[in-house]
């Protein structure tokens, strides 16, 4: 049996403590118009599934972003702390976040077809479209 990987996180401003139990070294690239909007650029993250641990919660607010998930950020600093299903409470973490960031691996890319054309990542990812995407996440 195989030890638990722990990976620590914190917001700008350190108000809020993230715990992220067994989270993926995949990094992922969203480029949806949504994503983009929240941040000024693709959204890159970390799945960290549902065992993640929040410090500071009473400094957490919570968006409503859609029918299926929903944004949350530092209401101190204004950092981006996850983006997360509503139904099966998975936590996607902005990868910058995080104290350790060795080990981890650029993936993935999603929405590709919305990616505007003013950047362009080198790396070798799987990329899958806006429709490749809904088709395997479900649709909104």
């Amino acid at each position: 049996m195989t030890d638990a990987i722990k990976k620590t996180a914190s917001c700008l401003c350190g108000a809020v403590r993230i715990i992220a139990n067994n989270p993926s070294n995949k990094v992922g690239a969203c480029h949806c118009g949504m994503c983009r909007k929240w941040g000024g650029g693709p959204f890159m993250e970390i799945d960290c599934g549902t065992d993640v641990l929040f410090e500071g919660e009473g400094d957490i607010t919570v968006y409503n972003s859609s029918s299926w998930a929903e944004r949350g950020f530092c209401k101190i600093c204004g950092s981006h702390l996850f983006y997360r299903l509503k139904e099966s409470k998975q936590h996607m973490l902005p990868v910058g976040l995080f104290d350790d960031q060795e080990h981890l691996v650029f993936e993935s890319q999603v929405f590709i077809d919305k990616k505007p054309l003013f950047y362009s990542f080198s790396n070798k990812t799987n990329d899958m479209t806006e429709a490749e995407t809904f088709e395997m996440f479900g649709s909104p």
